[in-house]
């Protein structure tokens, strides 16, 4: 896939803020009693919301300054309920309801996108609705594959446009603590970085090529079935997918690797100053059993990333562990964070309460950048080079096998990497491209 990485080094789109440029929000026709200026809102669609998107769209509902305007969904009874849900915030019937994306990013008064479908709709989806002159936050894991990853930071880098994955850690407290800890140098240099992958006995590492058996398909406006499959490949219909359990098969999901590696292993590039590489080894253990499995990962500079299942200290979901040559951190979902005795002080917790906060943190930080033009904490570049990270390790964990990467150019190397090569990309279903 061709690269346009050129006008600004990854280093510098990082840190950078775009040119600044005067500021119009259209949100024309809004009434929300004069509480937030029109001129100062931020006005929202929805595509694919199901109960995922529905926690993300409550947290942007809570926002004084944003408007939901639309929902489209291939389901109808998810339009219905969208709608419901946005009406009886605001008091009218004001929602609009869509079957086609096309009719949403034709919306000229709708600023930014929040895309929950299905893993296999996340970049197609992301890269169309920024070619469409809108912004995105869009659910992780953000990419299928390698080549995906890299088209959709390019793209979002050329056309300008804030993007957010929602790996809304990066702005839960407890995981900005750990991050802290690492950065201010307390841990000393930091050796090595932990990332949980999901648990082997609940998100198998390996996904299944196997299909369901089919069914008769619905009415096309109650399930549009081939606009669900988009660019995944064809399949007979069977209602299981729809309803949520299509994770855990080849064609629309990337296993326990991705699944929770799209958090823990950001969490770690953020904190090990990666945001804009990968590692250049990646060696898996532990291939044929479920659980405990690993990938043993190298950084140029020799920093050591392990994504592993088991072995952490029993902090909630998602763990992740930063160890440096003077201490090191851990924390999870519970809000607790564990530090090595030797530091002071040597434990910190935030409250569930304060937790529980990290969506609504990270939806304000988009809402804030869409409207200031900077880079928000999960944007596009940080969320390409993570999971990029994942599909690689991914990538070795099928092959059974250690490989060599190069983060420059996105490929393998060395013996033996041309079948890896031809995994960083799969074939798309037509019409649908990236």
């Amino acid at each position: 896939m061709p690269r346009s990485l050129t006008a600004l080094s990854r280093r510098h789109l990082l840190q950078s803020v775009l040119p600044a440029a005067p500021l119009f929000i259209p949100g024309t026709s809004l009434d929300l009693n004069g509480a937030t200026p029109p001129s100062d809102r931020v006005t929202l669609g929805g595509l694919g919301i199901g109960s995922r998107g529905t926690s993300v769209l409550r947290s942007f509902l809570a926002q004084g300054d944003v408007q939901f305007l639309a929902i489209c969904d291939v389901r109808n009874d998810r339009r219905e309920t969208i709608k419901s849900m946005a009406d009886q915030k605001y008091g009218n019937h004001d929602c609009a309801m869509y079957s086609e994306q096309q009719e949403l990013w034709a919306r000229k008064d709708i600023d930014a996108v929040l895309i929950a479908t299905g893993d296999r709709w996340h970049t197609p989806l992301s890269i169309l609705t920024a070619q469409a002159g809108k912004d995105v936050y869009c659910e992780k894991p953000c990419s299928m594959t390698i080549a995906e990853s890299r088209a959709l930071a390019d793209t979002f880098q050329r056309l300008g446009r804030i993007y957010q994955a929602g790996t809304q850690r990066r702005n839960g407290p407890n995981f900005i603590k750990a991050y802290e800890l690492a950065r201010s140098g307390k841990l000393g240099k930091l050796t090595t970085l932990h990332a949980e992958a999901g648990p082997g006995e609940r998100w198998a590492p390996l996904t299944s090529h196997a299909w369901l058996p089919g069914e008769p398909e619905p009415p096309k406006q109650v399930v549009d079935w081939d606009r669900w499959l988009g660019p995944a490949p064809w399949r007979p219909y069977h209602p299981s997918y729809v309803q949520g359990r299509w994770r855990g098969y080849f064609d629309f999901h990337g296993g326990g690797i991705l699944e929770w590696g799209s958090h823990t292993v950001d969490l770690c590039s953020w904190a090990g100053g990666m945001d804009e590489t990968a590692p250049v080894e990646f060696e898996p253990r532990g291939m044929g059993a479920i659980s405990p499995y690993s990938i043993h990962c190298r950084y140029g500079n020799g920093m050591k990333l392990v994504i592993r299942d088991k072995g952490f200290l029993g902090l909630g979901s998602c763990h992740m562990r930063y160890e440096g040559d003077a201490g090191w951190v851990e924390t999870a979902d519970s809000g607790n964070v564990a530090i090595s005795p030797n530091l002071e002080p040597n434990s910190y917790s935030v409250s569930q309460q304060e937790a529980s906060q990290s969506t609504t943190n990270h939806v304000r930080d988009f809402v804030n950048c869409v409207k200031s033009r900077r880079q928000p904490r999960s944007n596009a570049l940080a969320a390409c080079q993570a999971h990029i990270t994942c599909h690689a390790a991914y990538i070795a964990f099928q092959l059974g096998r250690k490989l060599n990467f190069d983060p420059a150019t996105d490929t393998f190397t060395g013996a033996g990497s041309d079948e890896a090569n031809r995994m960083r990309s799969r074939a798309m279903r037509e019409p649908w491209r990236v």
